[in-house]
């Protein structure tokens, strides 16, 4: 068996730019850049940062070109492909090795650029409760196992 998957968590580098193939399918292109702290030799804290071209396809192009932005994180779940093409001004042959979304989430809205527009509403978010432990009310009812959906 053989595995091509790769997993992103980054911001946006540019928007995303939606198009149609001729088959009338939609495309959507953007780049994602992710970071990696580590140290060098010299114990010295360093930062690297990688560059990534993503596309993806359908209605998952749509989602993605109608809510995200640039500087906005998300997650993205994909294959690695390389296409090749020929400059029909020089001759030479060209390479493009991109990531094709299979499965993506957005990001927590922060980064460059994460505010919103008047028109997008922000995804819930989780809060932790502001409440005392001890002034927690639990169910007088006892929970049975077989009510639990998993």
């Amino acid at each position: 068996m053989y595995l091509n998957k790769a997993l992103l968590y980054g911001n946006l580098t540019r928007d995303p730019e939606l198009r149609a193939l001729p088959s009338g399918q939609q495309v959507a292109s953007f780049g994602i850049a992710t970071n990696r702290s580590y140290k060098d030799r010299n114990g010295q804290k360093q930062e690297a940062t990688e560059f990534h071209n993503v596309v993806a396809f359908g209605r998952p192009a749509e989602i993605i070109a109608q809510y995200m932005k640039k500087g906005r994180p998300m997650y993205i779940e994909g294959r690695i492909q390389t296409r090749s093409w020929d400059d029909k001004d020089s001759g030479k042959k060209n390479y493009r090795t991109e990531i094709v979304v299979e499965n993506f989430q957005f990001g927590d809205g922060g980064g460059v650029g994460g505010s919103r527009s008047a028109g997008e509403s922000a995804p819930p978010t989780a809060s932790a409760p502001s409440q005392d432990p001890q002034d927690i009310q639990y169910p007088d009812e006892e929970i049975n196992p077989e009510d639990i959906p998993f």
